[in-house]
């Protein structure tokens, strides 16, 4: 904890398409950003509601981080009208193309010069790359303990408690603080925005943008050529238009009919 100020939350969060819209460039076989609805990382947005309820008990700084182009202050003024009290964006077109291993390092190195923190909160994975790799990247270039998926929190007496989710059931575990902490999708359900907190952002100076220059982040150990991914192919799917039927009548008649389709349509053999 900060000496002398309120314990101080760190909650990374990433602006993803939303899962409805999922587009793929054909050319470039990466996922469309540009023109795309996009929303907080649904994960992202499960820890910053935890980050929330620690401080609706307590005295607390949330300080919501991300890392992206500057589109992303959309979701960045989104988490401040939720209650977060402040905002940073790594931002630089030298990330560009950076998968996993980079992010990770790019956002302790952020965390590092943000400095002063208690508890760092991610959500498990994005719903753009579903990898689950960043949050326990980023404990290990910080070298502090960490708890992955979990699905509730609670400080107690300096520590962290949280209930971890296993393969056959769920566990309790404990990590003195700093430490990381990753949240379960659909956990909890984050709160709306605020009309104070909407207030908070049109005054400005709640966000701050950084470049790796900023951060004193090395250009060799980001970016596309230093991301250790390869992606050999990408495949869209393309759905068939659906024709819908509908079957009238008593029960045995509608079923009759139900099947007479499946059949025609090949579904079932008769």
């Amino acid at each position: 904890m900060p000496a002398g100020g309120p314990f101080r939350i760190l909650v990374c969060i990433k602006q993803v398409p939303k899962a409805q819209e999922l587009q793929v460039d054909p050319k470039t076989q990466t996922l469309k950003r540009v023109g795309v609805p996009s929303e907080i990382n649904p994960p992202d947005a499960n820890a910053l509601e935890f980050a929330l309820r620690i401080k609706d008990r307590m005295p607390a700084e949330i300080i919501v981080l991300s890392m992206g182009p500057t589109s992303f202050d959309e979701s960045l003024e989104r988490s401040i009208g939720m209650g977060a009290d402040r905002a940073v964006l790594l931002t630089d077109r030298i990330l560009g193309g950076s998968d996993t291993v980079p992010t990770a390092h790019a956002l302790s190195e952020t965390i590092k010069k943000i400095g002063g923190y208690d508890l760092i909160l991610c959500g498990e994975e994005t719903t753009d790359a579903s990898t689950g790799h960043v949050g326990p990247g980023i404990a290990g270039h910080l070298d502090i303990p960490q708890i992955t998926y979990i699905s509730e929190i609670d400080i107690v007496d300096g520590k962290v408690h949280a209930r971890r989710t296993a393969e056959d059931g769920s566990e309790w575990w404990e990590a003195a603080m700093p430490c990381l902490v990753t949240v379960n999708f659909g956990c909890n359900k984050p709160r709306a925005p605020t009309l104070s907190g909407k207030i908070r952002v049109k005054r400005g100076g709640v966000i701050v943008h950084w470049s790796c220059a900023d951060v004193g982040i090395d250009p060799n150990k980001v970016g596309l050529k230093n991301s250790p991914t390869i992606v050999a192919k990408v495949d869209t799917v393309h759905l068939p238009p659906r024709a819908r039927k509908l079957f009238h009548g008593e029960p045995p008649e509608a079923v009759a009919g139900l099947l007479k389709a499946l059949v025609e349509d090949g579904v079932i053999r008769p």
